[in-house]
């Protein structure tokens, strides 16, 4: 029992699917270490992200992370997105981002803005914006883990698809690497060497130009609290382009960084919820 005058651990709703299967991944076991780890200071309690909007109502906070692809859930993820707003509840990731929290939309809008971004359009009438290229990929704007993803020959749109399906040139690059924030400093970055491998991931240290790439989205964004992922691929120049934004569950990988790297990590994910709690 709590004494009169001690003060209550604020209380986190962890909002994760702990039986999802991910290519290359284990999402459970990220958030059974995250969730030991957010216990030291936070009274934590877990649950599937369908039960979430009945539930966030006796918490402090909900912080969302490995709940899996939302359009498998897209009524219950609606809910409590809306419900969350209403009650004011404190969400971490907070649900100000622009990035695939949002859907894909943002990839034609740095396209169209000229961002280093692969190349992106939505609509039949803008396919001649497109470079040349042997392949296209044709993938659903609200799409995640390649769910509904095809490859093309040439840049096509199905009649009526305007606004839902997003095509992209096939891009040659050496390799991808992804460079992970916690609100808005840098904590890591790892790449995939092997281009068809895009989970046997190893450390990566970046350059500064690296990490001016990541910061000018992460920038872009103005998420306020929460911890964003951006994913980009090295092109046979030297460049990099952008592949993804995510800002809405990104999976950490955080059993590949070393034991320093991870309770910074770690130390700065509380300070972060901590912010948002204030």
């Amino acid at each position: 029992m709590i004494a009169a005058s001690e003060t209550p651990r604020p209380s986190v709703l962890f909002v994760t699917d702990l039986a999802y299967e991910a290519r290359g991944r284990r999402y459970c076991d990220e958030d059974i270490f995250l969730t030991s780890r957010l216990r030291e200071t936070f009274d934590v309690a877990l649950c599937h992200p369908r039960d979430a909007a009945a539930l966030l109502d006796g918490f402090d906070a909900v912080v969302v992370r490995n709940s899996g692809p939302v359009l498998h859930y897209q009524e219950a993820y609606d809910a409590f997105r809306t419900h969350a707003r209403k009650s004011g509840t404190r969400v971490y990731n907070t649900l100000d981002g622009r990035g695939d929290m949002a859907g894909k939309q943002y990839l034609v809008d740095l396209s169209r803005a000229g961002f280093p971004v692969i190349p992106t359009v939505d609509r039949a009438a803008d396919l001649g914006l497109l470079p040349r290229s042997a392949g296209y990929v044709v993938k659903p704007k609200l799409g995640a883990d390649s769910v509904g993803l095809r490859f093309t020959e040439r840049p096509e749109y199905p009649g009526g698809a305007d606004g839902t399906l997003l095509v992209q040139p096939r891009i040659d690059f050496r390799y991808e690497v992804s460079f992970y924030f916690v609100d808005d400093d840098f904590q890591y970055a790892l790449h995939a060497p092997g281009p068809d491998r895009r989970w046997a991931l190893e450390p990566y240290v970046p350059s500064p130009e690296d990490l001016d790439f990541a910061r000018r989205f992460v920038a872009w964004n103005t998420l306020t609290h929460g911890i964003t992922r951006v994913d980009a691929c090295r092109t046979p120049e030297g460049g990099l382009l952008l592949v993804e934004l995510e800002d809405l569950n990104p999976y950490l990988s955080l059993g590949l960084v070393p034991e320093e790297v991870r309770e910074a990590f770690v130390a700065r994910m509380k300070d972060s919820v901590r912010e948002l709690l204030a």
